[in-house]
């Protein structure tokens, strides 16, 4: 998986390593971190476009975030895009929440997904909850999950 920063920087770390790099670097300088993790796609054409975020806040200082991208040629009906962006965003919580952990930082798990039944996506909503909640992990869905709706949806924009 490659990852990169908001300004295109490549990170050329693990993701395990550059995130735990960065919690000790932000920790060191006296920053509260806390992570939230999101992804978003796009169908342009026969190809769907997913981002998925890893967004650092320094409580009360602003964040930055760490990006990946991915195209797949897939179709999928909108309650499984809904599901994927999940799986996704629910992979890298999981292949970091370890450090999460070990350095007491609170983690959050963003789904894309509107709370409002009037809305499409809103038929994912039950399940992506299970299954964030079911992992462990926090959950946001719109219209607080940032990390997801505002951050991630810029990149596939």
């Amino acid at each position: 998986m490659r990852w990169r920063k908001f300004n295109g920087e490549t990170i050329h770390l693990p993701i395990y390593d550059a995130v735990e790099q960065v919690i000790t670097r932000e920790t060191a300088a006296g920053y509260h971190l806390k992570v939230c993790i999101g992804t978003d796609s796009q169908v342009k054409g026969q190809e769907t476009e997913f981002a998925t975020v890893i967004v650092f806040l320094r409580e009360g200082h602003g964040g930055f975030m760490f990006i990946h991208n991915e195209r797949t040629y897939q179709q999928y009906s909108i309650k499984e895009r809904m599901l994927v962006e999940v799986a996704k965003s629910i992979e890298i919580a999981y292949e970091l929440c370890n450090l999460f952990t070990i350095y007491n930082i609170d983690m959050e798990v963003h789904a894309d997904i509107n709370t409002n039944p009037n809305f499409k996506s809103n038929d994912a909503l039950r399940e992506a909850m299970g299954y964030i909640l079911g992992m462990g992990f926090a959950f946001k869905a719109k219209p607080e999950a940032f990390a997801s709706s505002s951050c991630a949806n810029k990149i596939v924009s």
